[in-house]
């Protein structure tokens, strides 16, 4: 990134957060400002407010570090993209990668995986940030009354009539819904989230218009909703790059809290951000492996995105859990150099290590009786790499903005 472009990015997003200096809380102080203990009340910035920006802050730190990192590499490179090429499809105008004729280096291809797990990291904490203040905001009373009487006719009735089965499961349901677009999932989407928000109105009689009395107990309700809900948070993660649904879109352009705007808005961006920049290093990872392997280039290229096979996790991303991940183990940052620097050293440490280890393996062993040769096995030596794909993460989404 230009050190101009740098600058101005740094000044707009202090234009975009200081205004949230000003929308503050009152909260209990036990010393007064001239030292007197007694209870006074204070204000402080607000508590989601306080907690998220730091955290977003950082998550912009990081990404424009990933992007300082990659100015010195002299590996691969990008040309202007051509209305010609026909083989990149609608997405022609894009710049694409160019490697050497034979791939990339070991080294330099073990640290654009690095740089690219260290992205997906930084893009799942944003996208459960921006979840998370999607969720807090109220629903307005437009999309409210453009909703259906009753759940049976916002879901339709075949699938209302899944979602109420004696014995449900979720994965059966989805493998039976037509998925195979965008468009469709997002219906579905779409459709779900109308059912919940009738449900939860009907659970809390929070009007009282006689058209959304229902003869379906509260029980049987409250047991379709948590249906709803987990086919919902099964489709938030196995397709995370979906547009936004018709409820997220009411919730942001009718919104009157600030607060929840710069929020929204800060994490929306460093979402899309985060997930540009990994797209660009899986197009530099994409012609790598057409360089080792040109017959590649006859096979569709696979969609980055969650598949019908993938396992349904039952939680969503926590934004706390994600950015403590970001703050423990090894520096997200890091260039072509320091990587190259880091590998050996560690590798060193960890042949000392091992060393060490079998020498007083082998020390005990000399002490007993030689009545057979003794099994020494050390411990597998696991790369960050490595470790950060047992992790699992998201898969980078289909650009949303």
């Amino acid at each position: 990134m230009p050190a101009e472009r740098k600058t101005m990015w740094r000044r707009e997003v202090d234009w975009l957060l200081s205004v949230s200096d000003h929308i503050v809380e009152m909260v209990p102080q036990q010393r007064s400002k001239d030292g007197t203990s007694m209870e006074v009340m204070v204000t402080r910035q607000r508590c989601d407010l306080l907690m998220n920006i730091p955290a977003l802050r950082k998550l912009d730190a990081m990404l424009i570090d990933t992007l300082e990192n990659f100015k010195d590499q002299n590996e691969f490179y990008y040309v202007s993209g051509d209305a010609k090429d026909s083989s990149r499809g609608d997405k022609w105008w894009l710049p694409s990668a160019k490697v050497p004729p034979n791939g990339l280096s070991e080294v330099t291809r073990k640290w654009l995986q690095f740089q690219k797990d260290s992205v997906n990291q930084v893009l799942k904490a944003a996208m459960a940030i921006n979840a998370q203040i999607l969720s807090e905001m109220e629903i307005p009373e437009n999309y409210i009354e453009s909703l259906p009487k009753n759940g049976r006719a916002s879901l339709g009735d075949s699938i209302y009539k899944s979602i109420t089965v004696d014995h449900f499961d979720p994965g059966q349901f989805l493998s039976t819904m037509d998925l195979s677009s965008d468009r469709k999932i997002l219906d579905l989407k779409n459709r779900i989230e109308a059912s919940i928000v009738i449900w939860k109105r009907k659970m809390h009689n929070k009007d009282g218009k006689s058209g959304w009395a229902s003869a379906v107990s509260l029980e049987k309700r409250e047991l379709f909703e948590e249906r709803a809900e987990t086919i919902l948070l099964i489709i938030k993660q196995r397709y995370p790059g979906l547009d936004q649904s018709q409820l997220d879109i009411n919730k942001i352009q009718f919104n009157r809290d600030v607060g929840h705007a710069i929020l929204e808005s800060y994490s929306r961006i460093l979402e899309t951000l985060a997930f540009t920049v990994l797209s660009r290093i899986e197009d530099v990872l994409y012609a790598d492996s057409l360089a080792q392997n040109p017959a590649l280039a006859s096979c569709k290229r696979n969609p980055l995105r969650g598949s019908s096979s993938d396992p349904e996790p039952l939680n969503f991303p926590n934004p706390k859990e994600e950015i403590e991940k970001l703050s423990t183990g090894t520096p997200q940052s890091m260039t072509l150099s320091d990587f190259m620097g880091w590998n050996l050293e560690k590798e060193d440490g960890e042949e000392k290590k091992d060393s060490g280890r079998n020498s007083e393996e082998l020390s005990k062993n000399d002490e007993k009786p030689m009545t057979k040769i003794a099994n020494i096995i050390t411990n597998k030596k696991v790369s960050y790499i490595e470790k950060l794909e047992n992790l699992g993460g998201l898969r980078s989404p289909t650009a949303r903005h």
